[in-house]
């Protein structure tokens, strides 16, 4: 393998944030003379990929594997790509300064659509042909996963491979049949077929789609069903992190306490794709959480996942934490609270003891469009929160809607408006009036995105120009003093709805797109959406038959193949249901909602510590 440092560092002193760049942060690993090389590469900077969750967890999870060096690669910025090509120097990896193109494998994270750009980057930067179909055996394998591999398609003739669901005992299963293969001399379109069989792994060079069915050849299932982690205590967590150099989003240790959801938010994909629930023990939790901290030294440490509050043990949890780090300066964060889980005792459990700011997601701004969504959320209960909170000398508090949810109408935006003032009315009463002027209310409003294996994945996105006038009534809708109001720009939520429904026919759109430029689309000073359009014209795509068209629930869709256990009449009811402004209860405190993932997936669920099973 090669050793690009003495060409890298000569570069640095020429580059923004050099740091992102370099080796030896503690907690890097090196393994000594392995014989098979993992690149894990975040399709953004580097201060963003150094908060990925998954990216951590696999990084460990190889590490265990004998003769496995796991290393980390990130998107140069604009700066440092040019000294990269202008010197003819291939991306690298950070631990050993290895070309990414002489790896064995490298595994590329889809977090989000707006980094799909990056992905070509990544790939022309390291040497190695953008698409599958060009690669010879002395190719790494391009692996995927994440997110957006729930609908592959717009990525996939990019990728050799894609894991769908879980991680943690996949990779394993991976690595050894790729190694097996290797060693058998196997060429790599028998090694692709090989990892077809292997549970959660979609191959798209084997799945024939000019139906506009996937129909698997040689063997491919024709449906692919995702990997399930069931008992998440049977991994732990990254317990000995990697500490940057440099500050990086979420600069703080992170513990996942759950994974999964079952609340049911028609619009939330990650509330759908990652059931079944499944809880870490809480033993577990604060062991992990004292070792980590041990570890890395950080000053903060949050409880992730989807809806932490709904931990059946959190309570108990956080008294614990509380307990073991009282006077330590350590603090506790949960990512957001629910409304109607909310205990001030809980918050003062928080933050170290520090009132810091609260946030809460109603939404929507009328009871009529939460229950649409499935919200399961009164006002009533967010103003007597809002009450709780105030009260007890918090004077901050977030607040998360989203505008252009199917069947919303301009009184449901003006409700936004409404429900902000009530909120501000009732902090301001609960109060001293000497304090009343230092309250604020930061409201953050989203456009809605029809996502796959959702209820609302056969509506219509609304357009740009729409949104817009929305946001304009939202604007006139909103008290003009103790309110922050921030919301997502038109053009990005369009474009982020296009690859979020698409097909394969965007990987030509992708591709052109970056070949004019389009690099970190995710960053609002680098995203160009004339540079998007043109590419899509030049493609022939009509991007608004993607987003902006409702359709019909027995039509085919791009991700049809992608199986994650929920039926697909359960969609279509819950559809239904949302069109009535009915809602559907929590499974984990009801009766079961009749999803299908739980018998579909063949998994029990493991709730720690008193949970239902």
């Amino acid at each position: 393998m090669s050793d690009l440092w003495p060409r890298i560092e000569p570069l640095l002193a020429s580059v923004e944030r050099p740091a992102r760049y370099i080796d030896r942060e503690w907690g890097a690993l090196h393994p000594i003379d392995p014989d098979y090389r993992v690149a894990l590469v975040y399709p953004d900077a580097y201060e963003l990929g150094m908060a990925n969750q998954a990216l951590s967890i696999l990084y460990e999870r190889l590490a265990a594997i004998p003769g496995v060096a796991p290393e980390r690669a990130f998107v140069p910025w604009r700066d440092m790509a040019e000294q990269l090509r202008g010197n003819d120097v291939p991306l690298f990896t950070l631990e050993s300064c290895t070309p990414v193109g002489e790896v064995d494998l490298l595994g590329i994270t889809l977090p989000y659509e707006m980094t799909y750009s990056n992905i070509l980057e990544i790939l022309d930067l390291a040497g190695i042909p953008l698409r599958s179909d060009d690669r010879s055996d002395s190719d790494p394998l391009v692996f995927g996963g994440g997110p957006c591999a729930f609908n592959p398609e717009p990525v996939a003739p990019f990728f050799d491979a894609i894991l769908i669901g879980d991680g943690e005992e996949a990779i394993a299963e991976i690595v050894a049949t790729h190694r097996a293969g290797r060693a058998a001399g196997a060429s790599r379109s028998a090694i692709l077929a090989a990892l077809a069989g292997v549970s959660g792994v979609y191959v798209p060079s084997m799945y024939d789609m000019t139906s506009g069915v996937a129909v698997g050849r040689d063997g491919a299932p024709d449906r692919v069903t995702k990997r399930v982690l069931a008992d998440l205590d049977s991994v732990r967590p990254p317990v000995s992190p990697i500490v940057p150099f440099m500050d990086v989003v979420h600069d703080r240790m992170t513990i996942e306490v759950l994974r999964g959801c079952s609340r049911g938010c028609r619009f939330c994909q990650a509330g759908m794709v990652y059931r079944p629930v499944r809880e870490r023990s809480s033993d577990n939790i604060v062991r992990d959480v004292l070792a980590g901290l041990w570890c890395s030294g950080h000053e903060e440490v949050s409880l992730t996942s989807l809806s932490t509050a709904d931990h059946s043990q959190l309570e108990d949890i956080l008294r614990r934490l509380s307990r073991r780090l009282e006077g330590s300066g350590i603090s506790v964060s949960l990512p957001s609270l629910r409304v109607d889980a909310f205990s001030v005792d809980m918050a003062r459990m928080l933050g170290g003891g520090r009132k810091t700011g609260l946030t809460f997601a109603p939404e929507a701004g009328t009871q009529r469009l939460r229950d649409v969504i499935n919200k399961n959320v009164t006002e009533e209960q967010l103003l007597a929160t809002v009450h709780k909170a105030f009260s007890a000398g918090w004077h901050r508090i977030k607040l998360y809607f989203m505008i252009g949810l199917p069947t919303e109408t301009d009184e449901d935006v003006r409700g936004i408006g409404a429900l902000v003032q009530k909120v501000l009315d009732t902090a301001r009463e609960s109060v001293e009036p000497a304090k009343r002027g230092g309250i604020r209310i930061s409201v953050s409003v989203s456009t809605f995105v029809p996502k796959s294996h959702t209820p609302f994945q056969w509506d219509a996105q609304v357009t740009p120009e729409e949104v817009r006038r929305r946001q304009e009534v939202l604007r006139g809708s909103m008290p003009k003093r103790g309110v922050d109001l921030s919301w997502h720009a038109s053009g990005v939520s369009f474009l982020e709805g296009v690859f979020a429904r698409g097909g394969r026919e965007l990987a030509d759109v992708i591709e052109h797109a970056w070949r004019a430029g389009a690099r970190y689309d995710a960053w609002t000073e680098e995203f160009d959406l004339g540079r998007w359009i043109s590419a899509l014209e030049a493609c022939g795509v009509d991007p608004s038959r993607i987003a902006s068209r409702e359709r019909d629930t027995g039509e085919p869709l791009p991700w049809g193949h992608i199986d994650v256990g929920l039926s697909v009449a359960y969609l279509r009811i819950e559809r239904e249901r949302a069109r009535e402004a009915i809602t559907t209860p929590d499974c984990t405190f009801d009766e079961c909602t009749g999803c299908g993932v739980c018998p579909t997936l063949g998994v029990d669920v493991i709730l720690g510590g008193g949970g239902r099973e």
